[in-house]
């Protein structure tokens, strides 16, 4: 009695052939030897694969929907040796394959035609260009398309032939006995690395590569506001990929150059202005050079050592927004270390005045901070 195949996987005949590889995923996942340790799951798994099989074969399904068997033809029947049909090799393998993730995949010759490699420079630059902007010139060492072949990698007049190691399927394919019949392996062909043809006569300039070496001077827009550390994207500018494939990009590196007086803070600049005790306690303006030109700063009397003074809109342009940043001026004030005598008799005079302890102990008014430390540790 011929084997109904429909009811081996649960189906009704007549059934779809997406309905068919349904049903099979479903039950090969449970049924798999690798998942199912238990008796009679490999049997099993054989005979709903030999039933996936019949039913996916134009041929074979024409003999079951005519109430035959397509292996009972005197020996194994049509599907050979196997259970799974095929003759010498294991046809279900890609259906398994299929079944556990989800599609079958078919290699075949790959393409000599692939894409570049991304290339990376690095650009040093002055804090006047990242702050403002500037196009400068770069100089790089990559792989460009070949003139001589145009990337096809072949001496004029020829052309690329058929490997005779693979017939040009890219690939060479092995037989190996498992539990679960022959199981067909393949990988790429050594001699045309996959790709099904061989170059008899290549380039004599690229070497059948379809691409040389090339120095080349390119031009580079830097955006105002670039940080150091930032990179910014050339597309099509990088290696050109091998048998003259589409180029990858160019990224260029920023790198900002120490100031001698302005430090950056994302986009906020610093300073530091060192003014003369005089300066700080009476107040005055000093010129400032800044990244615009000269500004005035003007310093309030009384201004403390490390005050911060804001130079608003004097920084760096915002990347991802308007306006720009601040300047901030750090001031120091700077206490005299050497004085001459007279220098001393007026400071001297001027602690008197304001009433102020001098640290050599000399009182200059009885109710002074170290005066009256100085009383408490003689008892008054």
């Amino acid at each position: 009695m011929a084997t109904d195949y429909y009811g081996v996987l649960g189906l009704a005949p007549g059934a779809t052939d997406t309905e068919i590889k349904r049903a099979y995923r479903k039950m090969a996942r449970d049924l798999h030897p690798d998942v199912n340790p238990e008796p009679g799951a490999k049997d099993k798994f054989q005979e709903v694969s030999r039933a996936y099989e019949a039913l996916t074969d134009p041929e074979k399904r024409r003999i079951v929907d005519l109430g035959g068997d397509p292996y009972d033809t005197g020996g194994r029947g049509a599907g050979g040796g196997s259970p799974f049909g095929g003759g010498a090799g294991f046809g279900g393998l890609g259906d398994i394959m299929d079944a556990f993730f989800g599609g079958a995949t078919t290699r075949g010759p790959r393409s000599r035609v692939q894409e570049g490699n991304d290339a990376l420079i690095r650009v040093d630059l002055d804090l006047a260009e990242t702050v403002f902007g500037t196009t400068t010139d770069i100089t790089v060492d990559t792989a460009v398309l070949c003139d001589v072949c145009a990337g096809a990698g072949t001496a004029p007049g020829t052309h690329p032939a058929t490997c005779a190691t693979c017939q040009g399927r890219g690939e060479l394919q092995s037989v190996q006995r498992s539990f679960l019949g022959q199981v067909m392996t393949s990988r790429p062909c050594p001699t045309c690395g996959g790709t099904g043809q061989v170059i008899p006569e290549p380039c004599l300039q690229c070497g059948g590569d379809g691409r040389v070496r090339s120095r080349r001077t390119i031009p580079v827009k830097i955006p105002a506001g670039v940080e150091d550390g930032m990179r910014i994207r050339l597309a099509g500018h990088g290696e050109v990929g091998p048998g003259g494939g589409p180029a990858g990009d160019l990224y260029v590196e920023v790198h900002e150059r120490p100031h001698p007086v302005f430090t950056r803070d994302g986009e906020d600049l610093h300073c530091r202005v060192t003014l003369p005790m005089t300066a700080a306690a009476l107040g005055t303006t000093l010129k400032l050079e800044t990244l615009d030109g000269v500004e005035d700063l003007d310093i309030k009397a009384g201004t403390q050592s490390g005050s911060v003074l804001t130079l608003r809109a004097k920084g760096a342009p915002r990347l991802r927004s308007t306006g720009r940043g601040n300047l901030m001026v750090h001031i120091d004030v700077q206490t005299p270390t050497r004085l001459d005598d007279r220098q001393q008799e007026l400071l001297r005079e001027l602690a008197g005045l304001r009433g102020e302890d001098l640290a050599d102990g000399g009182p200059a008014h009885s109710g002074g901070l170290f005066s009256r430390v100085r009383d408490a540790f003689n008892g008054r």
